[in-house]
């Protein structure tokens, strides 16, 4: 299985628009499986686009080294070549020890090997000094190559490769000119998403372009193939059902999913029936459950809150007893209210007695374990997972809810063994779970299947 990982030396080094440009390159005469390290969505939508294939996500802290290995053998069984998107900084981990969470750590579980991306503006020798230091932190990483972004032209890069040639033993592949590339635009949660982004396409061939110009294809495609074949071994999972169906909620507003999250449901017995709760007027007929994924419902609050017809839908569903998920974005659409940054409310679904509103700062971002403390449609009290949280926005439930409702689990952020940080989270209500957490169902593969079992308890008639 041919392969690279396109890491970064720091955040905002260039390492995405360099992946894109790659992608794009490779798309014409190549089948790519493309793959983002972390917990990230939105570059994995870039990935999928250019592609036309789900870019996947690869976590050393969601999974375990069985897990990625298998994930990715299976996802890039009918691919040419696997193009892994790294994150943060190539070293960057939850842990001062252990390399958990770090584009290395994914690098050296699946053998790929590494084409580091540099900082090349306002450098010269020193960037010698730079390369050297990554490529001696970890002995048992293989950085096969060096990328350089920001070069101020060809002359500047030429100077940079030849002080690298000089001094360390490592191949130099091509370079992109400082500003040669328009940045896309940022969002509060990153890179706003691609079916937002206008004039994608025209970026995306303006990149190409560029980048095939200046970038040694064929030296790339030569590493590729160095990386040794994946024997991963098979997960058993068994089909428990037949005739399933979860509506999932798939549009501008909602679309942060982890693509083997619904394989999963998939491979369980569910069939996906999508529906868009910005445009559709009801759900899917003859549904058994509901997934409502994260997104950015306060950019679309306006058309949320409109669409009334596909409101009581859910609303009415989910009091018969539907078995539901709602995810960070999905639990904010539950709510009765919206509140965004401009201060305008908008009335929601109206499931929970709540509002959540948009704060100009984080609330909650990284890594944590989730133990249940309820019982509900996931699993039972003292079942944990490896979850992510990341959200600019607060919910509060009203008093009376208060009195009725009562948080379904609780969530650690544990580093060197240690606890830093410790809150509740998630509310059960009539036959569902909602909060803020994202659920990478792979890191506990039996609440995947709780949850389809209960829709199929929820189609066979059982009640609450």
């Amino acid at each position: 299985m041919n392969r690279i990982l396109i890491a970064g030396t720091r955040s905002g080094v260039g390492k995405t628009t360099i992946t894109m440009g790659i992608l794009a390159v490779l798309k014409d005469t190549h089948i790519i499986q493309p793959y983002k390290v972390g917990g990230d969505y939105i570059d994995g939508q870039f990935h999928s686009v250019i592609t036309g294939r789900k870019s996947r996500n690869l976590d050393s802290f969601f999974m375990q080294k069985n897990t990625i290995e298998y994930l990715m053998r299976k996802n890039s069984a009918d691919a040419d070549i696997s193009i892994i998107e790294g994150v943060m900084g190539l070293y960057d981990g939850i842990e001062l020890k252990k390399d958990i969470g770090s584009t290395s750590s994914i690098a050296k579980i699946t053998n790929t090997p590494v084409i580091l991306v540099v900082d090349g503006s306002a450098i010269a020798k020193s960037i010698v000094a730079e390369i050297k230091g990554y490529l001696d932190f970890d002995k048992d990483l293989k950085i096969s190559a060096i990328i350089i972004n920001n070069v101020s032209g060809k002359a500047h890069y030429n100077l940079l490769k030849d002080y690298i040639n000089e001094y360390l033993e490592i191949e130099v592949v091509g370079y992109l000119i400082k500003n040669a590339i328009e940045s896309l635009e940022s969002r509060h949660l990153g890179l706003v998403p691609s079916y937002e982004t206008e004039n994608l396409k025209r970026y995306i061939d303006f990149l190409k372009d560029e980048i095939s110009k200046t970038i040694e294809f064929d030296k790339i495609l030569e590493i590729s193939k160095t990386a040794p074949e994946n024997d991963a071994e098979n997960i058993k999972i068994e089909k428990i059902c037949n005739e399933i169906n979860i509506a999932v909620a798939y549009d501008e507003a909602f679309n942060f999913y982890y693509q083997d999250n619904l394989d999963l449901l998939e491979t369980f017995g569910a069939t996906i029936k999508y529906f868009s709760p910005i445009r559709d007027k009801s759900l899917p007929e003859n549904i058994h459950g509901i997934y409502l994924g994260g997104g950015f419902p306060e950019i679309f609050a306006k058309d949320l809150s409109e669409n009334i017809e596909i409101k009581e839908s859910i609303l009415n569903k989910i009091k018969e007893g539907i078995p539901y998920l709602a995810e960070c974005g999905g639990m904010m659409y539950l709510c009765d209210e919206l509140e965004n940054l401009e201060g305008d409310v908008y009335k929601m679904v109206g499931v929970l007695s709540a509002k959540t509103y948009m704060t100009k700062r984080l609330q909650r971002f990284g890594y944590s374990t989730l133990t249940l403390n309820r019982d509900c449609v996931l699993g039972n009290v003292g079942d944990s997972i490896n979850i992510h949280e990341f959200h600019r926005s607060k919910v509060e439930l009203n008093e009376l809810e208060k009195n009725k409702i009562e948080t379904c689990y609780n969530i650690e952020k544990i580093r060197d063994n240690e606890t830093i940080k410790s809150w509740v989270g998630g509310y059960k209500k009539y036959n569902g779970v909602s909060g803020y957490a994202h659920f990478p169902l792979f890191s506990k593969i039996s609440f995947a299947e709780n949850f389809v079992n209960k829709c199929k308890e929820f189609k066979d008639g059982k009640s609450l």
